[in-house]
């Protein structure tokens, strides 16, 4: 009788850990025979794309002057950005932790990015008499929410869990060399800090990629943009690092991977305090991005949606504000978000507005034959783009 109740209890837990399993199982999706959506675009993008006419293009604007046409260009991107974060009345810096490293200290800081939100960032410095040439490090997005600074600068005086995911996310990404600790061992001030809803500025719930459309759509009933409000964090960052002694006020620039690469062109397009940009593996054209053709759509979504913005300037045409600043743009032939001839023509339509400027040497638009990535060999280019625009004052 015993041995029968066990193997009946046995069925019984083999039976539940089927439904289980079963469960576990994603259903299959409802559909429905009409519909209006395929690829998460609408079915009539090619209709839409065709009403894009971008009437605030340098070329198309009727403004002949350029840094007239600028600042018009500037005022509807800020416009578009909705109600930006009210100003803190000071950045009010603390250092909270700091170690010594080969060549250079790790500053661990606190400062108020606007009225609202106190943040943490890394500072690198290198040794010796400053004031040294300063580079805001703007991480990337990678559907990865967890680290956003530590991406950028090696982490210290965090849990062994942040420091294992920085170390394999820059493995991953960046050839399993830090950015801003390559930089610094080079004389650079180094700079990073989370953008919302990255790392310490994350949910309280936890991290949940699906949540970030939800929080922006929030943020936009409350009359506010959350890719906007990165932006105009960026640009506070980069002036609270004008206010370091140990940063050359007139020399700091930018540079990022990915999302970190959008951040990049659009702080230097945005912010006269950026002297000199590097933006790797972000650069298209709306028509090709968007497009049934080439099978490729938007993936970062809410993090870089600026509403309304496309129905005046396509992308190069505000990374074209930047001019005539040095800049360097490399996409890679293997990169599966942007299609090498969408780079093409955007590259084409920045060279001509840096041409128009008598500037088209300071513009370098490279294709390397690599993936979604800004590995060891790119960051060696980066370094001698920065060596010889930022090393000096231009």
């Amino acid at each position: 009788m015993r041995k029968i109740v066990a193997l009946f209890i046995i069925a019984i837990g083999c039976g539940l850990a089927t439904l289980h399993c079963h469960a576990q199982q994603k259903a299959p999706l409802q559909k429905r025979e009409k519909f209006e959506y395929s690829f998460d675009l609408p079915v009539y993008v090619e209709q839409l794309k065709e009403e894009l006419t971008y009437p605030l293009a340098w070329d198309h604007s009727g403004i002949a002057d350029f840094y007239q046409w600028r600042e018009a260009a500037r005022a509807k991107t800020f416009e578009c950005m909705m109600t930006p974060p009210k100003k803190a009345e000071r950045f009010d810096m603390e250092v909270v932790g700091q170690e010594q490293r080969e060549g250079y200290r790790a500053l661990k800081v606190m400062f108020n990015v606007n009225a609202y939100a106190r943040v943490m960032a890394y500072v690198l410095v290198p040794d010796g008499k400053g004031p040294f040439p300063a580079v805001n490090l703007l991480h990337d997005h990678g559907a990865h929410l967890f680290i956003g600074k530590e991406k950028m600068i090696r982490p210290f005086g965090v849990e062994k869990e942040v420091v294992d995911d920085a170390d394999k996310w820059v493995d991953n990404l960046y050839g399993g060399q830090y950015v801003g600790d390559y930089l610094a061992r080079h004389g650079y001030v180094c700079f990073s800090a989370d953008a919302p809803l990255w790392g310490e500025r994350g949910r309280e719930e936890g991290v949940d990629r699906s949540k970030y459309d939800i929080i922006a759509g929030n943020m936009m009933m409350l009359g506010r943009d959350l890719c906007g409000f990165m932006h105009y964090d960026d640009i506070a960052a980069t002036e609270f690092m004008a206010t370091l002694p140990y940063v050359d006020k007139e020399r700091i620039g930018c540079m990022g991977c990915s999302m970190g690469a959008y951040r990049a062109w659009m702080l230097s397009a945005l912010s006269d305090r950026i002297k000199v940009g590097a933006a790797i593996c972000w650069m298209v054209t709306t028509d090709v991005q968007m497009s049934t053709a080439d099978k490729k759509r938007e993936y970062g979504g809410f993090a870089n949606c600026l509403p309304g913005l496309r129905q005046y300037l396509d992308y190069p045409h505000i990374a074209s504000m930047a001019a005539p600043k040095p800049m360097l743009f490399i996409n890679g032939t293997k990169d599966h978000l942007f299609p090498v001839r969408g780079v093409n023509k955007a590259f084409e339509i920045m060279h001509d507005t840096w041409r128009k400027m008598g500037a088209d040497n300071r513009l370098s638009t490279q294709i390397w034959e690599i993936p979604h990535s800004c590995g060891v060999q790119v960051q060696e280019e980066t370094l001698n783009f920065f060596e010889k625009y930022l090393k000096r004052k231009c």
